[in-house]
């Protein structure tokens, strides 16, 4: 039995320009949608849309800001070679692997660097035993310390007092705050903050290396403190 073959009923000038017009209404619509869509993302997650080293900058931001001594290494091949970083995608912690030395004691070892020539190490930051915070090398400016990720993180070196690579107590506030504000800065969460040794598998920070509980209670931390900013 032959099938009955159905013909499309066709559309009179005035249902297709009728058709037309709903066609180009809808896609306004959607161009409408899509448009605030985008507006909102560039509000809530601004970081998605840059492609270069750039800065959040707000009150609630400022506000969160702990206190930091700017002491920035001179500019030299070996601590601090003035190279531009790329837009930040992480902050990276380490530990000094030098008990008992002071943030300020290793700051002064990266500036030595430029006469000793000995290798090329330093770091954006470092948090010293009674958690005050020096500033080496700004984050826009690369720092010897992430081997691969030095162009596009924000490294931190940590002070301890013993060979077990615990963190004391004003060190670990400080090291919470300054990787929050970190976060804020540059449109990061928790997640974005990483260990050395999941860079190069380098030991380092020894004691999250080792105690795995600990560097995720550390992140926890950090994502409070964020929590509470916003």
């Amino acid at each position: 039995m032959k099938k009955k073959r159905r013909y499309k009923k066709k559309l009179t000038e005035v249902q297709r320009k009728r058709q037309v017009q709903r066609n180009i209404r809808l896609g306004l619509i959607l161009l409408g949608v899509i448009t605030i869509a985008l507006g909102l993302v560039r509000i809530i997650k601004p970081g998605w849309f840059a492609k270069e080293y750039f800065e959040l900058d707000s009150e609630k931001i400022e506000a969160t800001k702990p206190e930091i001594d700017v002491e920035l290494l001179t500019v030299n091949e070996y601590s601090r070679p003035g190279t531009e970083t790329e837009k930040i995608t992480g902050i990276v912690v380490h530990y000094t692997a030098n008990p008992g030395a002071t943030a300020m004691d290793n700051r002064n070892y990266f500036e030595g660097l430029k006469d000793t020539h000995t290798t090329s190490a330093s770091s954006n930051f470092i948090v010293g035993l009674k958690g005050e915070i020096v500033q080496c090398v700004p984050t826009w400016e690369v720092a010897y310390a992430s081997n691969s990720r030095n162009i596009d993180t924000v490294s931190i070196e940590c002070c301890h007092p013993d060979e077990s690579g615990v963190f004391t107590d004003e060190t670990y506030r400080s090291m919470v705050q300054l990787c929050s504000w970190l976060c804020l800065k540059f449109d990061l969460d928790e997640k974005d903050v990483i260990r050395h040794y999941d860079v190069t598998e380098k030991n380092c920070p020894k004691y999250f290396v080792e105690n795995e509980e600990a560097w995720e209670k550390f992140r926890e931390d950090i994502k409070a403190a964020i929590k509470r900013t916003k």
